[in-house]
């Protein structure tokens, strides 16, 4: 028997003053409410209620309890009333993870915004360049660069699209020239970001041309905030996302190198637990983000 039932009729029959209109109540029929009650006393072994064919009445045990019961559905129904709530206002803390170049660049200046919008939601960023586990890690939102997930319950949604480019300084390039076809980059000091798919072999095609180069590079880490910046210091060619190097093209820092070949582009997911009974603090916050994406045009100046 479903002991979740057996309480609520349990709970209607003391308010009702009778099983009948308990069952009544709550949908079912009266032999379906009498099973369910001796169910309930034969699991606790106890007597709840006196019933003949004339009148019912609670014994002491059973009035203990039905007081208990009461205690235990109300806790449940603002437990129920909370969670609806949840998912209308967004409350709570919302955990978001993304590599640190996203984070620095497009969820940390977010943040304020929201905060502002919506001040009962706290915002917990892990940065981290390897995917974790979403639902190991109790995560909402995730940002990825890869088009599926481990896990067929999670959600993924397109952000955007961008070009992967190679970047250089002025001054490296005063200092070394610039490669004029893919196969002169052997000739180059390159800086390579680890957790890249084959990131020692660059794929490039241009129209019905293709050209592989193997690299080895004089700089590797994990991290492209640490390439970017050995970038600008003039140690050598960058190969990064357009969205980690954008702002700096634009103001001349860097230098776009081979610009007419293309290399691989990468597709930027967000990925969360479930579509379904989406939460609030979650639902709100995709909005700014995709919102935003739109209004600032992100991806057709990453993809140009």
């Amino acid at each position: 028997m479903d002991r979740w039932t057996e309480l609520e009729l349990l709970a209607k029959t003391a308010e009702l003053g009778s099983l009948s209109r308990a069952a009544e109540a709550l949908g079912m029929s009266n032999p379906a409410a009498t099973r369910y009650l001796s169910s309930l006393e034969d699991r606790l072994g106890v007597r709840l209620v006196e019933r003949s064919t004339r009148r019912l009445y609670f014994t002491e045990i059973g009035r203990e309890y039905v007081e208990r019961t009461k205690a235990i559905l109300q806790d449940a129904k603002e437990s129920d009333s909370a969670a609806q709530a949840s998912n209308v206002k967004p409350t709570g803390t919302l955990r978001i993870t993304a590599s640190l170049s996203f984070s620095i660049l497009h969820i940390a200046p977010l943040i304020p915004e929201y905060t502002r919008l919506y001040p009962d939601v706290s915002v917990h960023v892990e940065t981290a360049n390897r995917y974790l586990d979403i639902i190991d890690n109790s995560i909402d939102l995730a940002v990825r660069t890869r088009e599926y997930e481990n896990d067929s319950s999670i959600t993924i949604r397109r952000l955007a699209e961008t070009r992967r480019i190679l970047t250089a300084s002025p001054e490296y390039l005063r200092l070394n020239g610039a490669p004029e076809c893919p196969e002169q980059l052997l000739e180059h000091k390159i800086l390579n970001y680890t957790l890249s798919k084959n990131y020692r072999e660059l794929k490039f095609t241009r129209c019905d041309e293709t050209s592989t180069v193997a690299v080895d590079g004089l700089m590797e880490s994990n991290d492209g905030q640490v390439l970017r910046t050995a970038a600008l210091s003039g140690l050598g060619i960058l190969v990064q996302p357009k969205y980690i190097v954008y702002d700096d093209v634009k103001a001349g820092r860097l230098i776009p190198v081979l610009d007419q070949w293309d290399l691989p582009r990468l597709t930027i997911n967000l990925a969360y637990p479930s579509r379904k009974h989406l939460s609030a603090k979650v639902r709100t916050f995709i909005d700014l983000l995709t919102g935003t994406f739109r209004e600032k045009d992100y991806e057709r100046l990453w993809t140009n």
